[in-house]
């Protein structure tokens, strides 16, 4: 059987999945082979849907359907639900076996859905008009509670601290930064963020390092922000994206792609003026059904398209994400709305 580790550079999560795979093997023999991928038409071309990928003999075990090619970190939920950065050392047995993966076990952390009805031919279509409504705020604000964490326990100075964290450096800090806050609500770091990380204000891997704090991922994404400090970022999606501006206060600039031709979509905030190129440029916001964090469950499914054409196709070709088209004025609403409040005083 030949295995491959599919990862994107200085992936964390590759030496976890490495120590799993051994554990799966139970000591039979195998070799691994290690692909760092660096862009995305080198993941569509292995098959990579997020760092790290596992393949066996070419084949990904965990694939979601639908699930397009990433080179962002991937989320697996274990038999517990938990996510985590690595599938479990069950699923890889069961994977190695040949046998079906159990339902709570599927990355991403979705349920089973219904089949969606097939849209209409694209020709029909009214660019603007809703592709499959649903409540836009749902999808990325904790199901309408907000992203701003709660000011007891320590909660909100925490998260105020990873962001700014993010903002200055571009990359998540170590937990050893944290515990001073941590402490003046009587905690220790870990269990802030633990806590953060259950209520899905951000998210966490295996080992206790932040992924993502809402806005930002400490992987890289699709989603690039340059900060008017300096400053280039990863954002967890779109709508992530277009709220960082109001969050921070500053002037700066989003380079995205569009997932189904890579045409280069950008956005630059300056003087409270938002410019689109291309100037027809939309978001789709959209959610799979069931439970889970935003990372898991909606923030893959928040895309810039350099046009509502380009956006209904990628609708059509994911027919298991609810979700609709939206204008770039109800785009930046939604962000700003978001996240503009995350780092108020208040």
């Amino acid at each position: 059987m030949r295995i491959v580790i599919l990862t994107v550079p200085e992936c964390p999560n590759v030496p976890v999945v490495r120590e799993r795979l051994a554990a799966a093997l139970d000591g039979r023999a195998a070799g691994i082979e290690l692909v760092e991928v660096s862009g995305e038409r080198e993941a569509a071309r292995w098959g990579m849907t997020g760092s790290p990928t596992v393949l066996l003999d070419g084949v990904d075990p965990f694939a979601m359907p639908g699930a397009p090619p990433s080179v962002s970190c991937r989320l697996y939920r274990d038999a517990e639900g938990r996510i985590d950065g690595a599938p479990s050392v069950r699923a890889l047995r069961e994977a190695l076996a040949g046998a079906r993966r159990p339902q709570q076990d599927e990355e991403q952390g979705c349920c089973e859905t219904d089949p969606l009805v097939p849209l209409d031919p694209l020709s029909s279509l009214d660019p603007l008009d809703s592709l499959d409504p649903l409540d836009p705020l749902d999808s990325i604000g904790r199901g309408g509670r907000g992203r701003r964490a709660p000011a007891e326990r320590g909660l909100r100075l925490v998260q105020q601290a990873v962001l700014r964290h993010f903002a200055a450096t571009g990359r998540a800090p170590d937990a050893a930064l944290l515990e001073g806050l941590a402490a003046e609500a009587g905690r220790s770091a870990a269990e802030v963020l633990a806590e953060l990380d259950h209520e899905d204000f951000l998210t966490l891997d295996a080992s206790g390092r932040i992924q993502a704090a809402y806005p930002f991922s400490a992987g890289r994404t699709r989603h690039t922000v340059h900060l008017a400090n300096g400053v280039s970022v990863s954002s967890m999606c779109a709508i992530d994206a277009l709220g960082i501006s109001a969050m921070l206060g500053q002037d700066l600039t989003i380079s995205s792609t569009d997932p189904v031709d890579g045409r280069p979509v950008t956005v630059t905030f300056a003087d409270g003026t938002a410019t689109w190129q291309p100037p027809g440029a939309v978001v789709f916001v959209g959610r799979r059904d069931g439970r889970g964090p935003a990372a898991a469950v909606c923030c893959d499914s928040l895309n810039f398209f350099a046009g509502p054409s380009s956006a209904g196709r990628w609708k059509q070709a994911h027919p298991s994400i609810r979700g609709e088209i939206v204008s770039q004025a109800r785009a930046i609403e939604i962000g700003q709305q978001t996240f503009g409040p995350l780092l108020r005083d208040d």
